[in-house]
């Protein structure tokens, strides 16, 4: 039986952050699923890095939602990820997708957290307060007001939760987070 990976987003999601672990996890032959507030075709963004003070903004390719966030029973996936973007503005909103990744901290299966996708923990900072993790610069204040330490590093390991900056940092996060999915015993 195969390892369940579940990944947690919404229209304008960046589109390196979701379409890079969605392969990632394909090419480790990880079942891999992508949940929604609503089964859809997701308009993905582009986010650069040029000569502005901050990131620019394009639009991407299109990505598939298979699940929505009320289908999902949580113990059925045995690792989460968290894409950036401004997705995570909207979907942290939903109440089911709170309790999704809340009991991925709580059981504390692996959690793979880039860029803004640090804001979907803002409702539920109960369940990260105390913790590490670094997320794009400008989200340091959110990060803060949880009760989380900030640090200031491009990408970071606190135990099951790997976190990252933004797009630039995902071989590191995605090498950090197959490890410790690839180490998981499966359920029958």
């Amino acid at each position: 039986m195969s390892k369940k990976v579940l990944i947690v987003t919404g229209d304008a999601v960046e589109a390196l952050e979701v379409f890079y672990p969605y392969y990632r996890c394909l090419e480790e032959e990880i079942d891999v699923q992508i949940a929604a507030p609503k089964v859809k075709k997701l308009n993905t963004v582009i986010h650069d890095f040029e000569d502005w003070d901050t990131y620019t903004e394009k639009r991407g390719y299109g990505i598939e939602a298979q699940v929505s966030f009320n289908e999902v029973n949580p113990s059925n996936y045995d690792a989460l990820i968290i894409p950036g973007g401004r997705a995570p503005e909207h979907i942290r909103m939903h109440q089911p997708l709170l309790d999704i990744v809340s009991h991925f901290f709580i059981e504390e299966k692996p959690i793979a957290i880039m860029c803004h996708g640090s804001l979907v923990l803002t409702p539920i900072a109960e369940v990260v307060k105390g913790r590490k993790m670094t997320a794009y610069h400008a989200c340091k204040p959110e990060v803060e007001s949880m009760g989380v330490h900030y640090v200031d590093e491009a990408d970071y390991v606190d135990g099951n939760l790997i976190s990252g900056h933004a797009w630039p940092d995902l071989p590191a996060i995605m090498r950090a987070f197959i490890k410790q999915v690839n180490q998981l015993t499966v359920k029958p």
